[in-house]
């Protein structure tokens, strides 16, 4: 797992885990902006455990709450 981990940064320049979020970010996104899920449920289809983590994350990554985000886009 820690040369995988290593060669996956070489070439991506970001951690497996990063990558992920970033993917599991960009789907919530598509949901947030296509659909009328609720929070909680685009949480569970974007692979977090729960809103409160899909928020934290989400700021961290867009500086913006999905609720925010979802009211401007």
């Amino acid at each position: 797992p820690y040369h995988f981990a290593r060669l996956f940064r070489q070439s991506t320049g970001e951690s497996p885990h990063q990558f992920v979020l970033r993917q599991r970010i960009s789907h919530a996104k598509r949901l947030l902006n296509d659909s009328n899920l609720s929070l909680a449920q685009i949480a569970l289809e974007s692979g977090f455990s729960n809103q409160s983590h899909l928020t934290h994350i989400f700021k961290r990554y867009v500086g913006l709450t999905p609720s925010a985000y979802r009211k401007k886009y």
